[in-house]
């Protein structure tokens, strides 16, 4: 069993929704990265999504679209990126890690290397958004055989055949883009959500987190009500945006507000 299936399973014999926070790897700066990242866990994390910098994005709106160019500009690449999740294992091995980003990364490294690398890392899983299934089934296999989990993203546009091909290859846990639009987005209707998610479990057996919009307690909370995960990222980032300066305890203290709402969620 995964570190991302032994997390799910504890919570739910807790039933408790898992929080998975996303940062940009090197925003503000490579050299706080790990310090971030134990801060997350700090603040009540279940599993970290490190988003690997890359120039030409397509889901991500302005503000990861900044981190991510911050990070280009300090030259963080993806095997730096891996080489930051392998300082974070030196003190954490139990906190899944999921790397979120692109597909052009990992062409050019080469997915049996990259799985490798990944592996050694302690890499737990691998979120690429522009690799849909049709595309998607000799990668999966190969970070299937690696032990590494292919998580998904679905929308609300998502049609019921492409909801089955995920069902058949992801892992993990599936992401579902709670609105239509980039990161960052408002306008987050728990109830369009909840109809949606209710489709979509009659074909997944794997958990669903929910992202895109959440930037609050009470949104956590409502998600969490409906949802197995609530991703927040473009808040997140935000505070990166500020600067670097005692980023890692704003980081813990805006989660553990998240957290403790997401956890009278269900009382």
């Amino acid at each position: 069993m995964s570190r991302i299936q032994q997390t799910f399973t504890r919570l739910q014999s807790q039933n408790r929704q898992a929080l998975i926070p996303f940062i940009t790897a090197g925003d503000p700066h490579p050299r706080v990265t790990v310090e971030v990242m134990h801060a997350l866990v700090a603040g009540g994390a279940d599993i970290l999504e490190l988003g690997v910098p890359f120039s030409d994005p397509m889901a991500d709106g302005p503000v990861i679209q900044r981190a991510s160019e911050r990070a280009l500009l300090h030259g963080v690449s993806l095997r730096h990126v891996l080489g930051m999740v392998a300082e974070f294992r030196q003190q954490n091995t139990e906190t899944p890690v999921v790397l979120m980003g692109y597909a052009n990364p990992m062409e050019a490294m080469g997915y049996e290397v990259f799985s490798k690398a990944a592996v050694l890392a302690g890499v737990d899983g691998v979120l690429t958004v522009d690799l849909p299934p049709e595309e998607a089934k000799e990668r999966v296999a190969i970070l299937k055989a690696h032990g590494i989990d292919p998580i998904f993203l679905l929308a609300p546009t998502t049609h019921i055949s492409r909801i089955k091909a995920v069902a058949e290859m992801a892992a993990g846990y599936v992401y579902y883009v709670s609105l239509k639009g980039v990161t960052g987005s408002a306008n987050l209707d728990i109830s369009d959500v909840t109809e949606k998610l209710s489709v979509i479990k009659e074909y997944l057996t794997i958990p669903v987190g929910v992202g895109f919009g959440i930037s609050d307690a009470a949104t956590a909370k409502a998600v969490a009500a409906v949802a197995d995960a609530v991703v927040i990222g473009s808040r997140l980032v935000k505070e990166a945006e500020a600067g670097e300066e005692g980023l890692a305890d704003r980081l813990t203290d805006f989660l553990t507000g998240i957290r403790a709402a997401m956890d009278t969620a269900r009382a």
